[in-house]
């Protein structure tokens, strides 16, 4: 039991880590807009736009955090969840 508790706390801490580390970057505001530049998008398209790029881009940085920390099975897809939520309530600046 007490062995249970330990993994979950060190998972814990483990991951307000890393969501402290992911959330002083950037999640791609330069690319996605360079994109949606590039295509002409504006109004609801290009909101639609940088809100997918966003979350792809954390997405994407999420799921090499959990890789670095060696994170498989329910442990990574817990973390990957939370990095990427965490992630989309942080307002990124465009």
């Amino acid at each position: 039991m007490s062995g249970r508790i330990l993994t979950a706390s060190i998972c814990v801490v483990g991951a307000l880590i890393s969501v402290a580390a992911f959330a002083q970057t950037t999640p791609a505001g330069p690319d996605c807009a360079a994109q949606a530049t590039e295509k002409k998008l504006h109004g609801a398209a290009l909101k639609s736009f940088m809100r997918r790029c966003d979350r792809d881009a954390a997405a994407s940085a999420c799921d090499v955090a959990a890789t670095e920390k060696k994170l498989s099975g329910a442990a990574r897809t817990s973390f990957t969840k939370k990095c990427v939520r965490d992630a989309a309530a942080k307002p990124s600046v465009h």
